[in-house]
């Protein structure tokens, strides 16, 4: 592997890297991976296959994703010349089925995802129907098909079902594949229609779903309070406090926007971005509060519009995936959840919310309409976890002989 245009030119690209804003630490690791590249040029052919062999040195997922980041960098500016704009970020490797496909599937996948963008639906829909459709056509390339009509019977439903034969995928994800099949493909409509025979019929199941334990509650609300000692910092404080009293999505705290933040009639006003549906939310003194220390004290001074930033340079809006890692981080400081396998998301929250609404006798269509849900009938999964009215529907045991003990939990 050739790095003499890159060693070269190294100093340059740091240059530009530092007077656009990147941080100490990120340049850092951008210099490492240059060093590590000087002493190992000759063990590797391609920037790709660097990056794949500093991968497997770490089981951490989030350097996994560094290193991506960073030979993307690198390469773009050894081949191309191009520097790096950190409004862009664009890993070396791409993750996903859809990347490992071959032009037909390819170009099937595209053109369901334009004809589907086009007719308006949401592109975070698309992008999970695509990513789903993308699974199913990459098992079926690994099966030796390469074009829709190479697909059989007999290769279709040995993606949905385990090796004795039972159905071993979700009626959720079999819904998202027939969707993209049943959709306009153009020329691949024909076929479409035959693949979609030939899914199997999946029945919808109900999660066995995790949710917080009211000593949980407590500890949370402790650790959130303006008066608690935990180490959280205002940002994550008013993101916990959202997630607690609002339950909003992970996706709308992300998103939400000075502008949406109604300081004189103490409201939050947003359009969700999974349903498109207008939301408007009381802004109780816990909630107005929090957003204020963090927009007053903490907040990076920047001209985005977007409520909440990355706490180091250059102060990109943060993500739904980064309000998840912010969830991780309230658990901890609350001291809850530390077991491996304890579901730590921000999804929970929203379980919390709705239960303890229902538990109290709220009716659905206003708790519905608390959680902005457009449908009513997506009401039903939180209601699995309504411990309190399920007990009462329990049936007693105790015509039946059971050791004693069994049950003292």
């Amino acid at each position: 592997m050739n790095i003499e245009n890159l060693l070269l030119h190294s100093d340059e690209l740091i240059r530009h890297m530092e007077d656009d804003g990147y941080s100490k630490s990120y340049i850092l690791l951008l210099k490492t991976e240059i060093n590590w590249l000087k002493k190992n040029w000759h063990s590797v052919d391609s920037y790709e296959e660097a990056c794949q062999a500093r991968q497997s040195q770490t089981k951490s997922a989030e350097m996994q994703r560094r290193y991506r980041l960073e030979y993307g960098i690198l390469k773009r500016f050894d081949l191309d010349g191009i520097f790096p704009d950190y409004r862009r970020k664009e890993p070396l490797i791409k993750r996903g089925a859809y990347h490992k496909l071959n032009s037909a599937f390819k170009d099937t996948v595209d053109t369901y995802r334009d004809a589907e963008l086009k007719r308006g639906l949401k592109p975070q829909t698309v992008k999970g129907n695509v990513s789903a459709v993308s699974c199913f056509l990459l098992s079926m390339q690994g099966k030796g098909c390469c074009t829709l009509s190479d697909i059989s019977e007999e290769a279709a439903m040995s993606f949905f079902t385990d090796v004795s034969g039972n159905i071993a995928l979700s009626n959720g994800y079999r819904k998202q594949i027939s969707l993209v099949f049943k959709a306009d493909l153009g020329k691949y409509n024909e076929d479409a229609k035959r693949i979609l025979a030939f899914l199997p019929k999946t029945r919808p199941h109900r999660k066995n779903i995790q949710y917080l334990q009211p000593e949980e509650v407590e500890c949370l609300h402790e650790a959130l309070s303006p008066d608690g000692t935990s180490s959280l910092s205002l940002r994550n404080r008013a993101i916990g406090v959202l997630l607690f009293f609002t339950a909003l999505r992970a996706c709308d705290i992300a998103s939400l926007t000075l502008g949406e933040i109604d300081w004189e009639n103490d409201e939050i006003r947003l359009v969700q971005d999974k349903t498109d549906v207008p939301l408007t939310l009381p802004m109780s003194a816990m909630v107005g509060n929090a957003l204020y220390d963090y927009i007053v004290s903490e907040r990076p001074d920047s001209n985005e519009e977007y409520v909440f930033l990355g706490e180091n340079r250059p102060y990109d809006p943060i993500t739904a995936g980064a309000v998840f890692l912010i969830a991780s981080k309230i658990y901890d400081a609350a001291s809850i959840r530390l077991e491996k396998g304890e579901r730590r998301g921000s999804h929970l929250f929203r379980y919390n919310a709705a239960t303890a609404l229902i538990s109290k006798g709220i009716p659905r269509p206003v708790v519905s309409a608390t959680l902005g849900h457009d449908d009513p009938a997506s009401l039903d999964y939180y209601t699995f976890a309504d411990i309190t009215h399920l007990r009462e529907c329990a049936l007693s045991i105790a015509i039946f002989p059971v050791r004693e003990g069994v049950f003292d939990i």
